[in-house]
């Protein structure tokens, strides 16, 4: 298991996360950051984390497997704007991500659809997180488009 840098242990301390959240980490990588965020949302939450590659998330449940065999960890290789909930899935608390174009403004085709997928993933007024703040910004899904840089 990967220790968590200090930069992204800042944007995990620096989410609102309380016991029993379910939350999505989009763009989740090796899952350094799903795993951290786990712990602090404890066995009654959940996280569910997302990557494009498939590399990522071999490396991601590889380095997981205490906490995706305990039910609150699971890891998914889809983009976000190709995200859909799974039939039963619940929606989520609360999403972030960290370096993903499609949230940030490197990709604005593919946020306007990645967007939309929030929404419908997301409970009414769930958050999402991106980096970019200090260390986080808040992303308002009622009112915008992804940011542009």
């Amino acid at each position: 298991m990967s220790a968590v840098s200090p930069r992204l242990a800042e944007i995990v301390q620096a989410l609102p996360l309380r016991a029993g959240l379910r939350v999505l980490e989009i763009g989740c990588g090796p899952g350094v950051a799903a795993r951290a965020v786990a712990e602090r949302v404890g066995p009654s939450g959940f996280v569910l984390g997302i990557d494009r590659s498939a590399k990522a998330i071999a490396q991601a449940i590889a380095g997981s497997r205490d906490a995706i065999a305990s039910g609150r960890l699971a890891f998914r290789q889809v983009a976000i704007e190709d995200f859909v909930l799974e039939s039963g899935e619940n929606c989520y608390d609360l999403a972030f991500a960290v370096r993903v174009g499609a949230l940030d403004g490197r990709h604005p085709e593919a946020g306007l659809r990645a967007i939309g997928r929030l929404r419908a993933a997301l409970v009414r007024g769930g958050q999402l997180f991106i980096d970019g703040g200090d260390p986080l910004r808040e992303f308002a899904l009622e009112r915008q488009a992804p940011a542009r840089r």
